[in-house]
Formats: structure tokens, sequence, C-alpha cells
């Protein structure tokens, strides 16, 4: 990054909600470092059914601007990365995560469970219930059952955190840049 690099802990405690920028270009070895971090999640099935538009241009930001309740920092950013959630990524792309799995250590009977269990369970989907998967990766119901929590609570998500125990898991590989990152549109690459 071109300022100086911070740690997790400071940049976690220093960050702060950004009322507006001042339109200065984002470097594009910076923007590229952001986008290879965030693609490193994890994600349900490792199918990574994220997709992200770079939005740069100013005709693009002013657009997007018009879109999302008239806020300036929309147009004044460097850069709006939006993210979506892609309904039918898992059909496309599960022979190329089997693959990157693979070259990653995934052992061949897990592969097979999953060359079978991933279609069987998402195509099974209303387009409500995809998308709740696709927002939360997880339907995470029988938590709030489990934890007794308010009905105004909704579960988003959790962490889990400790020490590892045994060795790490197989790397299931990560879809290239070009595959999930777009550049002011979709299907137009980033540049």
């Amino acid at each position: 990054m071109t300022k100086d690099k911070k740690t997790l802990s400071q940049a976690i405690q220093e960050r702060r909600a950004t009322p507006s920028f001042d339109s200065s270009p984002i470097p594009s070895g910076d923007l590229r470092q952001i986008l290879d971090a965030g693609l490193q999640a994890p994600s349900g099935y490792n199918m990574q059914p994220w997709r992200f538009i770079v939005v740069q241009s100013a005709e693009h930001k002013k657009k997007l601007r018009a879109a999302s309740y008239n806020q300036g920092k929309v147009e004044e950013a460097s850069a709006v990365i939006v993210a979506c959630g892609d309904a039918d990524g898992w059909r496309k792309d599960l022979d190329l995560m089997l693959e990157l799995g693979r070259r990653g250590g995934m052992p061949e009977s897990y592969a097979a469970q999953a060359e079978s269990s991933v279609p069987n369970y998402l195509s099974s989907f209303s387009s409500g219930q995809m998308q709740a998967w696709l927002n939360k990766q997880v339907m995470l119901a029988k938590v709030h059952e489990a934890l007794r929590l308010p009905l105004s609570y909704w579960v988003v998500g959790l962490l889990a955190i400790g020490h590892a125990k045994g060795p790490d898991k197989f790397y299931g590989g990560r879809f290239e840049i070009g595959h999930t990152v777009f550049g002011e549109e979709f299907g137009k690459p980033l540049k």
C-alpha cells in the first residue's frame, strides 16, 4: 500500500466510517492487494459464489450514486466495490472448485462426495433460499433456537477462534481474479 502499513490490530482499532472521500485515484497495486485479500475468504463448500464489480469511472460512479440513495461518497470514492452473489455460480464453478481442491490436497473421497452433494443441495433451493444462502452462506436458524435469542435478533454469522489441532485442512484453491472481479460492469475485465 502507498501509505504506511498498519498491523491488523491498528487497522481494526483505527477504522472509522468515512463520510466523504477526496476522489483521488487508488493505485492499481493497492486495489489489487485489497481484492486479492478479500478473495481468500472462506465460503460454503468453497464455492466462492461472490462476484465483484469494481466501479472507478466518473460516469459509472454517478449512475451508481443515483441507484444508492444519492449518497455523495459513492461518487467521491476512488473505487466502489459492488459485492454480488451468483445464484448460478455453483453450476458453472463446481468442476473448477474440485480441480483447485484436488491440486491443493483435497482427498478423492471428499471430491466425490462434493460432486454429488453440492448439486443435490443447492439445486433444491427456491429463489428465496438461494438468496439467503448467498447472503449468509449458511442458514443459522438453529443457532437462534439453541441460544434462545430474542425474535428481534438475526444471526448473521459465526466466527470460530482458538488454536489449531492437527494439520491444516487442504488448500481448496481460489479462482483467478478475472473469474470473480470485473471493471465498471459485469463481464468487463478489471484494468
